[in-house]
């Protein structure tokens, strides 16, 4: 039996949060009225998702040895996630962000900076460190690396999901070694220049032969496209503090899911429900609640509905 139940690959942060009582106006100016710093990071916050959720999780990637590097390991290792193949780049600073938290409405807005010297390099990723999962989750920055972990995860037959929110060049060498594919609701769109977002899922379906595409929708779910068909899971309305995160907690609840061999369409509302939670508390990791949480969110939580998504999936 694996050591892991998942293992993931790709992107941390620390970020330095402010939050304010309104986003100024272009080129205004606002106080803001409080200030911290909070780890996150898409793979890595998915990871850490993952352990809060009782899978055993591993995390690889690199960390700065500065302040920020410190508090990224000290959370994963708080939460029981190994370690053990995170690199510590001496001299370089981890990456950081800065996010602006609107008070009002909980949205955020993310500058972010990522130093050369963190790049994770193809061969610094080994067979060992990727097999003793049941399951590989990755992002696409560091693309030849996550692709080599991908190509290990294949061939010794494990499951592979990944986070994409962005066009990565090379990430074509990536995605037919993807199981499940759920980006940000940009990418479909950028990587196939279809504008309709069922059109793009489908596209990119039937090119790399991934056996779910779909994409997040932000506070209106998220759309899948599975067995010839698709799938619109709402969004569930929550009192939203601070949406920083909640994709990322989302890719981790549903890397559960998939462990926990959800249907399609349960595995999709149980990340929702994860990733509305989190946005009840402030940083990226704030607000993760047990499963059973979500579960009872999912049961008699108030959806928020996409009309035009839900009439079109029902519809196809």
């Amino acid at each position: 039996m694996p050591d892991f139940d998942v293992v993931g690959v790709g992107l941390n942060a620390t970020d330095t949060v402010l939050i304010l009582p309104r986003f100024p106006a272009y080129a205004g100016k606002v106080a803001f009225e409080e200030e911290f710093l909070a780890p996150g990071g898409q793979v890595a916050t998915a990871i850490f998702t993952c352990a809060r959720l009782g899978l055993r999780s591993k995390y690889i990637g690199t960390v700065g040895d500065d302040e920020r590097g410190r508090i990224q390991l000290e959370s994963l290792r708080a939460a029981g996630v190994d370690t053990d193949h995170v690199q510590v780049r001496r001299g370089a600073a981890n990456q950081s962000a800065y996010i602006l938290v609107d008070r009002a409405t909980g949205e955020r807005t993310v500058l972010w900076r990522r130093p050369e010297e963190l790049k994770i390099l193809p061969e610094e990723i080994t067979p060992d460190q990727i097999v003793c999962a049941r399951l590989l989750h990755i992002d696409g920055h560091d693309t030849e690396a996550v692709c080599r972990a991908a190509r290990i995860a294949r061939d010794a037959g494990m499951p592979v999901t990944v986070d994409i929110d962005t066009v990565y060049s090379g990430f074509g060498q990536v995605l037919p070694l993807v199981d499940y594919l759920i980006a940000s609701s940009e990418f479909p769109g950028e990587w196939t220049n279809e504008s309709d977002p069922f059109r793009a899922l489908e596209r990119i379906q039937q090119e790399y032969g991934m056996a779910l595409a779909g994409m997040t929708l932000g506070a209106h779910g998220a759309l899948a496209r599975w067995q010839g068909r698709f799938v619109y899971s709402p969004g569930f309305i929550v009192d939203s503090v601070d949406t920083t995160g909640a994709g990322d907690v989302f890719h981790g609840a549903f890397c559960y899911a998939v462990l926990q061999r959800m249907n399609v369409p349960d595995a999709l509302e149980f990340a929702n429900a994860m990733a509305a939670l989190n946005t009840t508390a402030l940083g990226a990791r704030g607000g993760i609640r047990p499963a059973a949480e979500a579960r009872e969110l999912a049961r008699r939580g108030e959806r928020r509905r996409h009309s035009d998504f839900a009439a079109r999936a029902a519809a196809k």
